[in-house]
């Protein structure tokens, strides 16, 4: 980072050491950096309420409000600033759980001069493409992976070229299509979405190009498709890999001719769309199996931007699932203070088949279930059971096999447990035990 980078970068410097807090500030400022300086966390709290800064340098350990407890202050502002830890040796292991809550780095002291320039950069051209623009502060991240596709996306934004993205179902590929969009030279224009899995082909059709008076039963007026409708603007397609081959045609043959005709009409329409579409499909694998136009899927494949699932990104979910605590709270007038310890580490080491979209429907239960202004493990527990779409484990699966098996023997036996046993092969006592072990009472199927 050049000295003239550095002297538009904004640092808030925390510490309760004011030598400690004078020769740091001293040495930062000759670094290029403009310093702000705060003695405590209260004090750092009520500058951040009413300034912006680039990064946020603090000391753990301080009395009052530490320093891992601003950071959660900050993340409950909905400021997406890094945040560094600065702490002593006895306190790394504080340090290194803090990074997995969502803070951007940490520092040991005596502070090394190098290392201390190092991760302020990194941190600094990490949430550089989030900062100050505000065309991705919806995607609330401090995962590198989500930073690198950041990156990426604001880079293509820049250029009128089509994007495909992709990833599991339920990652934010919309979202990110919707920051792409605010991101570029058409953010002043409509940003059209659409779910091509969600419509029959027919309908498909009409709700892309439009149709004219009387094109089919029911079209009793013109209607205009969504492309005239972002017209100057984004479309996004999601699910594209959903689209039946003879629309995908007419999709190939609007993006070439940046025209389109509407369902029944005799003239065509020029357009002035930039097409962001998205998939959790294979799209490589559906172009072998025919099902995918390989013509189309270079048209819309210009640039590539791959989602990382929740799992691939853990570090974010602390930060997203305060975010959204606050947000369903505030919603639905629940005052809800935010997660124990032991709920926050299950949410973490959750496997999320689901995705953000299977985060937020377990904020939501939590939140509307909750008694407490804390939000327990056993509520996440069952939040995470319910939302849940895994593929069982073989004792999982064994265990429901076995229960469902001795029920229907005893419904076949009428509750007779000797002619069950013959049936299932084995002798009184061990199938007793077996009924025992799934509390089935044979009495009840008499």
């Amino acid at each position: 980072m050049s000295s003239e980078e550095k002297q538009t970068q904004k640092l808030l410097l925390v510490d309760d050491d004011v030598s400690l807090l004078r020769l740091l500030s001293i040495r930062l400022t000759s670094e290029g950096y403009q310093v702000v300086s705060a003695s405590s966390g209260n004090e750092a709290m009520q500058s951040l309420k009413i300034h912006d800064y680039d990064v946020v340098l603090t000391d753990l350990r301080m009395p009052g409000m530490d320093g891992l407890t601003l950071f959660k202050r900050l993340v409950d502002l909905g400021k997406s600033t890094p945040v560094i830890l600065m702490t002593a040796h006895g306190t790394i292991e504080d340090a290194v759980a803090a990074t997995k809550e969502g803070v951007a780095g940490f520092l040991t002291k005596p502070i090394d001069h190098n290392a201390l320039r190092q991760t302020l950069e990194n941190a600094i051209l990490a949430a550089a493409p989030m900062q100050g623009k505000g065309w991705a502060t919806n995607i609330i991240t401090r995962s590198p992976c989500m930073q690198s596709v950041l990156e990426q996306a604001y880079r293509v934004a820049q250029r009128d070229i089509s994007v495909l993205i992709s990833g599991p179902s339920g990652a934010g590929k919309e979202l990110l299509a919707n920051a792409i969009h605010q991101a570029s030279p058409r953010k002043d224009k409509p940003f059209v979405p659409i779910n091509c899995g969600a419509l029959p082909e027919n309908l498909l059709e009409s709700e892309l190009f439009g149709h004219s008076k009387g094109a089919f039963t029911g079209a009793v007026s013109q209607h205009k498709g969504l492309f005239q409708q972002a017209d100057g603007g984004t479309l996004f397609l999601d699910e594209i890999g959903d689209m039946p081959i003879p629309l995908q045609v007419k999709l190939l043959r609007a993006l070439q001719e940046r025209k389109i005709r509407p369902v029944g009409a005799t003239t065509e329409i020029s357009i002035d769309v930039r097409v962001l579409s998205a998939t959790h499909r294979n799209l490589t694998k559906e172009m072998e199996k025919g099902r995918f136009r390989e013509d189309l899927y270079y048209r819309l494949n210009v640039v590539n931007l791959v989602l990382p699932s929740l799992t691939e990104r853990a570090e974010d979910i602390p930060l997203l699932a305060r975010h959204l605590l606050q947000q369903i709270s505030k919603q639905i007038g629940v005052r809800v203070n935010g997660f124990a310890p032991d709920a926050m580490q299950a949410l973490v080491t959750a496997s999320w088949p689901g995705n953000i979209r299977q985060l937020v429907n377990t904020v939501e239960q939590c939140v509307a279930l909750t008694d407490t202004k804390t939000i327990n493990l056993h509520l996440v527990k069952q939040a995470l059971s319910s939302t849940r779409q895994t593929w069982p484990t073989l004792a999982e699966a064994r265990v429901s096999f076995e229960r469902e098996y001795l029920i229907k023997l005893l419904k076949m036996t009428e509750g007779n447990v000797t002619r069950a046993a013959d049936l299932a092969g084995r002798n009184r006592t061990d199938l007793h035990k077996l009924l025992k072990k799934y509390e089935l009472n044979a009495e009840q199927y008499r």
